[in-house]
């Protein structure tokens, strides 16, 4: 139930459209709903302003569809992040108006169009590689409102590519910057921007790579002011700080 919603039913009792009774079996699953394997947190959308988000990894197709069903009741809108095109099959049996965006593994699902519309972020990465990570993250930040701009294939071997492309970036709210091997181009961007860069090292590299772990160093250690850095592979987290910092810009 979002906020708007509530206070909607709310009216409805002071007017007297709405019984008490009524109105205390719409609220009744406030805070959460209870799945018994899940407890649907209802209330995350008035207290932050975006609904709950379903990692769907490690989860069974029927945890996914029940889970999504039961956001979907109260009118929010849905996104399960790390989800197989398996197992959107799957999902899409039990929920038939689901969406899924390929590259970024993530179903999602429209009940409203309550979504704050908020600000623009631009989506960098340095190779085509991290683009998976990239689509996670871009996908992220439109479905939260915001108007996303793709800079792909733009890293530090080929820098005059991404000197190419940066009529795309200034101007922007906030950069997502999606990098493997060393990560370098998190820094490169936080000397040519004036708004926040959100960094996202990817296990995209070679053996001395370790996993992400090289490039999630490099970003921590970034010389460049006003980056922040999430876990390695996380494009998620990084649509979401993203779009949040756009929404308050």
């Amino acid at each position: 139930m979002n906020e708007k919603k509530l206070k909607e039913l709310l009216e409805a009792v002071k007017t007297s459209e709405l019984s008490v009774d009524d109105a205390y079996n719409q609220l009744k699953t406030l805070p959460y709903a209870d799945l018994g394997f899940a407890s649907v947190d209802h209330h995350r959308t008035i207290r932050t302003g975006y609904p709950e988000v379903i990692y769907g990894e490690n989860k069974t197709p029927e945890q996914i569809g029940m889970i999504m069903n039961e956001l979907a009741s109260k009118g929010d809108n849905i996104m399960a992040t790390r989800c197989s095109a398996e197992v959107y099959d799957a999902v899409k049996k039990m929920v038939p108006d689901a969406v899924y965006y390929d590259e970024a593994r993530i179903i999602s699902l429209a009940r409203s169009e309550s979504t704050v519309r908020c600000g623009s972020v631009a989506v960098v990465t340095a190779g085509t590689s991290d683009i998976p990570v990239a689509e996670e993250a871009a996908v992220t930040a439109q479905l939260m409102g915001a108007e996303v701009t793709r800079v792909y294939d733009v890293g530090v071997a080929g820098i005059h590519r991404l000197f190419a492309r940066m009529g795309d970036i200034i101007g922007v709210d906030a950069v997502i910057a999606v990098a493997g091997m060393e990560g370098a181009l998190a820094s490169v961007l936080g000397g040519l921007v004036n708004v926040p860069v959100v960094a996202v090292p990817t296990s995209v590299g070679y053996g001395a790579n370790l996993g992400g772990l090289s490039a999630l160093l490099s970003m921590l250690n970034s010389c460049a002011n006003g980056i922040g850095v999430v876990n390695i592979d996380n494009g998620f987290g990084a649509g979401y700080l993203a779009t949040l910092i756009a929404r308050k810009h």
